[in-house]
């Protein structure tokens, strides 16, 4: 974001959240607030939607948020390359446990020890709800620095290929969600 003046407010903050009496008010808040006003009241009409944008911006300027920051930037290349990775990782491991299921005899099962390259307990968590959305794989412990993941339906040791599929995983995860800072994190 450009700074007008060194030191100054980000220029798209200003346009976002506007002062009103000296104080921000985000405007996309107020329109989300406005939005579940509209829902409560189950009436789309002018009138709700104004009562509904003036109380969103009474509350706003009454009760205001701290500004947090969750460490996420959304890419869309990189999350559009995530999503067809992601889709077709889930047809496979589907098919995968399909075939164990319907397989006489217990299927193989390793819990792996995996290192984890970014710091951000943001891009963590998702790459922990990832790993467990997939079928056959799920997070059993978090350390610092790294998970402890049950595998199944993968016969031999595969425990590099695991922990390599993984790692990629983690850098597409980092390149679609990170700040700079975490995709300068791994190597």
């Amino acid at each position: 974001m450009r700074r007008d003046v060194p030191g100054g407010e980000p220029v798209r903050r200003e346009a976002l959240a506007p002062r009103v009496l000296g104080r921000r008010v985000p405007l996309p808040l107020v329109a989300w607030l406005a939005l579940v006003w509209v829902m409560l009241w189950g009436d789309l009409s002018a009138g709700n939607v104004l009562g509904g944008l003036v109380t969103g911006l009474v509350v706003t300027w009454l009760l205001p948020l701290p500004v947090l920051d969750p460490g996420i930037r959304v890419r869309p290349v990189a999350l559009v390359r995530f999503l067809l990775w992601f889709g077709w990782d889930m047809v496979i491991s589907t098919v995968r446990v399909v075939f164990w299921v319907a397989h006489p005899g217990a299927p193989p099962t390793q819990i792996v020890r995996v290192p984890l390259r970014t710091s951000s307990e943001a891009l963590t968590v998702m790459i922990i709800v990832a790993l467990s959305t997939v079928p056959g794989s799920l997070v059993l412990e978090r350390y610092p620095g790294e998970l402890l993941v049950h595998v199944l339906g993968r016969p031999g040791d595969v425990a590099e290929a695991v922990r390599a599929d993984i790692a990629g995983l983690e850098s597409r995860i980092v390149a679609a969600f990170g700040t700079r800072r975490d995709r300068e994190e791994l190597p």
